[in-house]
């Protein structure tokens, strides 16, 4: 404990009721502009040390989220202490002194605190001061952690005096005590008695947000930010931070919800009077039956094209759950009112399938598909509606269109927010259809998308293989290759799946480099080829297509492979320290596989010494729902990375938990959307 730390203790030094500062007793303050400078100790030294927290403003300091909170009103009695557990005794200092080391060249301070059950003895080293503040004959209370029980010894713990009429005074002890997030220069008590200062001096003066209070969160902000440091209970802390984060919810939820409604006011849709003479005959030539799920997005769809502003919607669903059918479905309804559809995807090769797939579809109708990528653009003709399928190159094209109808972007999260703005433009307030195999979790759609509708396709086409996956450690490695080999021997296909590229020294995780020329002698005469994103994009494109073309039997990938082409053969997948991806991850890349009618196998190798890890990855094991998955993944990884690099707007919050407070996003959302007319 530093010098600092104990010129508080003493019982002289006991806090009192904070004052405000003179020069700011005005009737209306505004937290925001006044500095932390203004409180009595902290001078220009403290005041950049909170900068250092973000701390600049009496704001700042009220909002700072303790980050735990220590239950100090458990007293325990001397004779009941454990070894290295914490924990709270209160008595009455019977001697005290400072010993001398090495010729005075190292000291220790010691106090004997004593109650009715024993002694306890409080060490401090090299603070010969404290005889100064500690007197026989106080009463004390003590927090920390014994080191030793013969004889009973604390070393440096949390200390606090007690007077006669002081029992309500105590700050850091014999209380429910915040900790909160420190740096370099600031000690715990001394933050903690400013945030109780503040606290005091300032909470009733917070402006109270103009929200509705529902009765699942009856605290006012006020009263939040009090209990949320001074709170008597457990239980007042968890209310407080989740009022707190209320309001966070309600902040952003307004944003997004007037910006929806702006979009609404402003934006007037192309007229979609579709007459069904396209839509009909197409989906009576389909040689399956629509589930019951894309049955009803369909008619989300057809909602959307009728009212007067543009769709914006997220078509989210697993691997093979018949998204582009349904995204083809939704172009059609534009395309025979006359106007243009572009569809975006993130790679040459999977914009060359939904080409080769659209074109097969629409053959029969008097629509012309398109192919624009950075190598084709196969010509058009301009009396016809026109479906052009492509890749970033249709944003870098300066073309702009007044009859561009609508715009679908496949595998959305692999672009970002101002791509797809950019493929918008290109037309007049277009409609706006996203897709995305990667299930969305409830709480990201109401924060990250919160300006889509979201339609969910959670049911699966019949008429699929199984699919089973299963978890194995290294030690199987012999018995999966042998597997695999047997597999490969009846006319299927393989994937091998690693983390990394290249091998990194002093590491035991695999690189599929390092594998090729390996497997390539085991499997021996079969094919093998590798592909990862270091490689060229026509470089990649020649070894997919070969892949997909059945040239080649074996592809060791990265998760390259993860937004890929269909190949109903390839059966069999193999992930190599499975532990290094997400669950999210893992489910999209196991989607390569399961797509044609024969039974096939997902095989995931783990540490089953890394114990999170193990259990995390049996939830594969278990389900194949998507919506699952991303919901684990979502608790584990948080919605930092989920977002993405390339997604932007998902601010960071104080309070608010994605991972545990969705009730409050959807009673923010409702209310807002209440407030603003919006249903």
């Amino acid at each position: 404990m530093t010098t600092q730390e104990h010129s508080q203790a003493g019982p002289d030094k006991i806090h009192r009721k904070a004052e405000k500062p003179n020069n700011h007793q005005t009737p209306d303050l505004d937290l925001t502009k006044i500095p932390v400078s203004t409180l009595k100790g902290v001078g220009s030294e403290k005041t950049a040390l909170l900068a250092k927290l973000k701390i600049e403003t009496i704001t700042d300091l009220l909002l700072h989220r303790p980050k735990r909170y220590e239950d100090r009103t458990c007293l325990s009695q001397i004779k009941d202490l454990a070894l290295d557990e914490h924990a709270s005794v209160h008595g009455e200092i019977i001697t005290c002194g400072v010993k001398y080391r090495r010729g005075r060249s190292m000291s220790v301070f010691e106090a004997v605190v004593e109650d009715a059950s024993g002694r306890l003895r409080c060490r401090w080293w090299n603070m010969p001061f404290l005889k100064k503040i500690y007197t026989k004959g106080h009463r004390i209370f003590v927090y920390g952690k014994p080191n030793n029980l013969k004889p009973r010894t604390m070393d440096h713990p949390e200390t606090e005096f007690l007077g006669d009429h002081e029992e309500n005074s105590l700050l850091h002890l014999n209380r429910i005590v915040p900790v909160y997030g420190l740096t370099e220069g600031i000690q715990q008590r001394w933050l903690r008695g400013k945030i109780y200062e503040a606290t005091r001096a300032y909470a009733s003066e917070v402006v109270e947000p103009n929200i509705a209070y529902s009765k699942e969160h009856p605290l006012t902000y006020q009263q939040a930010i009090t209990l949320l440091h001074i709170p008597e209970t457990m239980q007042d802390a968890d209310s407080a931070r989740q009022r707190l984060a209320l309001e966070e919810a309600t902040t952003l939820q307004e944003k997004v919800q007037i910006r929806r409604k702006r979009f609404m006011e402003s934006m007037k849709a192309l007229p979609c009077a579709h007459d069904n003479r396209l839509i009909k005959p197409f989906l009576e030539s389909l040689p399956f039956q629509l589930t019951k799920a894309q049955i009803r997005v369909l008619a989300e769809f057809r909602e959307d094209l009728s009212v007067q502003h543009p769709m914006r919607r997220l078509l989210q669903g697993d691997v093979g759950s018949g998204k582009t059918v349904i995204a083809v479905m939704a172009a059609l309804m534009v395309l025979e009112s006359g106007y243009d559809a572009s569809m975006m995807a993130p790679t040459t090769l999977l914009a060359e399938q939904h080409y080769r797939t659209i074109s097969q579809w629409l053959a029969p109708y008097p629509i012309q598909v398109a192919l624009h990528t950075g190598n084709t653009k196969t010509p058009t003709k301009s009396e016809l509606p026109l479906f052009t399928i492509g890749t970033h190159a249709l944003i870098q094209s300066n073309e702009t269109s007044k009859k561009l109808g609508m715009v679908i972007i496949d595998e959305q999260h692999k672009f970002g927010v101002t791509q797809r703005d950019k493929l918008l433009r290109r037309g007049a307030h277009p409609h706006l259809l996203v897709m995305t195999a990667t299930p969305i979790p409830r709480t990201m759609g109401l924060t990250l998308y919160g300006d889509l509708d979201i339609s969910t396709l959670e049911e699966m086409p019949a008429g699929r293989g199984s699919l089973k996956t299963y978890l194995r450690t290294a030690n199987s490695r012999p018995k999966v290759l042998s597997f695999l080999k047997k597999q490969i021997g009846t006319g299927r296909q393989a994937y091998f799946v690693f983390p990394r590229v290249e091998e990194k020294e002093e590491s035991e995780i695999t690189a599929v480099t390092k594998e090729l020329s390996v497997l390539s002698e085991y499997f021996a005469p079969f094919r093998v080829a590798m592909v990862h994103g270091k490689m060229k994009s026509e470089e990649k494109d020649r070894i997919m297509r070969s892949f997909s073309d059945g040239e080649t039997q074996i592809l060791l990938a990265t998760t390259v492979i993860e937004v890929g082409v269909d190949v109903p053969n390839a059966t069999v997948m193999v992930i190599e320290d499975a532990e290094q991806f997400g669950l999210a991850q893992l489910h999209q890349i196991r989607g390569r596989i399961g797509r044609g009618l024969h039974a096939s196998h997902c095989i995931l190798i783990g540490d089953e010494t890394k114990k999170e890890a193990w259990e995390r990855l049996k939830v594969l094991e278990q389900t194949r729902d998507g919506f699952l998955i991303a919901e684990a993944d979502f608790k584990v990884r948080g919605p930092g990375e989920l977002a993405g690099k390339q997604q932007s707007g998902l601010p960071r919050w104080r309070y608010l938990d994605l991972c545990k407070d969705r009730p409050l996003l959807e009673s923010a959302r409702a209310e807002v959307r209440r407030t603003l007319g919006l249903g």
